[in-house]
């Protein structure tokens, strides 16, 4: 089949270790709003880092790219 790749394959790695990344910065953001907002309920710390999740960090303004990988 064209296309797939195996779970093993560099590029999958490379995808695996991306997204772990990402987690990895949700959760440091979530501590840091845990450390600045020590009376803030769970509920509002997850809020907040939705909020922050929607802002697009890091992205570039205007819509997203179209571009194909």
């Amino acid at each position: 089949m064209r296309g797939v790749t195996s779970v093993d394959s560099p590029e999958a790695q490379r995808f695996r270790l991306a997204l772990q990344m990402a987690e990895m910065g949700i959760s440091m953001y979530r501590q840091r709003m845990r450390r600045e907002r020590p009376e803030a309920s769970e509920e509002e710390i997850e809020a907040e880092v939705q909020a922050w999740l929607m802002r697009r960090p890091g992205d570039y303004p205007g819509p997203p790219s179209s571009r194909l990988l």
